[in-house]
């Protein structure tokens, strides 16, 4: 079915003209089509200084795919990676005669550069607040979701991005199910648990679906999550990075005025290692770092009540201290956290009373105090150079 359904497509995105003729499949600037659980996916190439101009382009192709029978929508990106159908760079224009230049003075000035635009917000969200991680397996998606819980808690109105558009987890540690509903035919409502409004790729397609895609896809997905969904009215929206470094944390920084950025580690070297490349980018994009949690900190034996520092124990702190950013608090390696996690029922929802929700409950505290000092809350876009 799924081959009859990208054949349709096709037939339908040929009669979508291109820019300069023709159309846009027979000037070969239609990248390949996955489909999965009734969602297209897909990138249209054009050219890199003019993709402002081709975002009607870019609607009416999804409007278009997403009549398909058998598809519930699509969603489709712009990339400016050619592929040898039309879309490539024109000749370069024949050199002038070599003259010399005329002195500085009778130079015509060079009209002024416009301003750096602002970074947009996301409409009826008071602040955003990403929770990243250098490596993978230190706790960052479970300290996410407590997190949005011990906000919760506060009394503020919180919702939950499950950034991870290859590994998502937030649809597990909440126990949801389902898929969003749509309002107005185009607008996604979140899902919702404990108070917490979510989003994530996991509500989109199946658990087990493999999702195959390059950095145009992975942040075309990410803006329909963010502005494409009805998260009004939040206080924070807590975003749960994927780990590392890479486009999900640069298409967050670049578009969207982030508060800032918890740092989630455990105490050993070797992740405090990848800790510190996560907290040196959000700093080289002007992303406030609001602190680091150390989680797994230490392990209490529950039938001798002895203590074992399993990974070491305060290196997260003493990290933070040597960076100069607040420690946020430590999390133990305790069973209950596990389970809660992997049934879907969060200690800080279920046990809120307990210890480990305790410790939550503080590392909330310390992040709003850490936001409120910081005062950040929007800014203009840094510029990112690849070097």
């Amino acid at each position: 079915m799924s081959e009859d359904q990208k054949t349709k497509i096709l037939e339908v995105l040929s009669a979508l003209p291109a820019p300069g003729g023709g159309d846009v499949v027979s000037r070969g600037m239609v990248s390949d089509i996955f489909i999965a659980d009734g969602k297209a996916f897909f990138s249209i190439s054009v050219p890199a200084a003019e993709a402002q101009r081709f975002e009607g382009l870019r609607q009416e192709a999804e409007r278009r795919a997403a009549a398909v029978p058998g598809l519930s929508s699509a969603m489709v990106a712009l990339t400016a990676e050619r592929r040898g159908g039309g879309m490539e760079a024109r000749p370069p224009a024949p050199r002038p005669a070599a003259r010399s230049a005329p002195p500085a003075a009778s130079r015509p000035a060079q009209p002024p550069q416009p301003p750096r635009a602002a970074r947009q917000g996301v409409e009826g969200v008071g602040r955003i607040v990403a929770v990243a991680s250098g490596k993978g397996g230190v706790g960052k998606s479970t300290t996410a979701v407590n997190l949005a819980l011990g906000f919760t808690a506060l009394g503020l109105r919180v919702g939950l991005l499950d950034a991870d558009i290859y590994g998502p987890s937030v649809p597990r540690l909440l126990g949801l199910r389902g898929r969003p509903e749509l309002e107005n035919g185009r607008v996604m409502r979140p899902m919702e648990a404990y108070g917490l409004k979510a989003m994530s790729m996991g509500f989109l397609v199946e658990e087990d679906t493999p999702m195959i895609w390059r950095g145009p896809m992975v942040m075309s997905a990410l803006n329909q999550m963010l502005r494409e969904v009805a998260w009004a009215p939040l206080d924070i929206l807590v975003v749960d990075m994927p780990p590392g470094t890479g486009d999900a944390q640069l298409t967050m920084a670049q578009q969207v005025p982030l508060a800032g950025a918890v740092i989630v580690s455990t105490p050993q070297d070797l992740a405090l290692i990848d800790a510190r490349k996560g907290l040196a980018m959000f700093r080289k994009v002007e992303v406030p770092v609001l602190g680091i949690v150390e989680n797994m900190s230490y392990f209490v034996a529950p039938d001798t009540g002895r203590r074992y520092d399993i990974f070491g124990h305060g290196g997260a702190r003493a990290e933070a201290e040597r960076l100069g950013v607040p420690f946020l608090g430590e999390v133990p390696l305790e069973m209950a956290i596990r389970e809660g996690s992997d049934a879907g029922a969060p200690v800080m929802a279920v046990q809120p009373d307990g210890p480990h929700a305790r410790a939550y409950a503080a590392i909330a505290e310390r992040t709003l105090s850490s936001i409120e000092a910081s005062g950040a809350s929007a800014g203009k876009a840094p510029e990112i150079v690849f070097e």
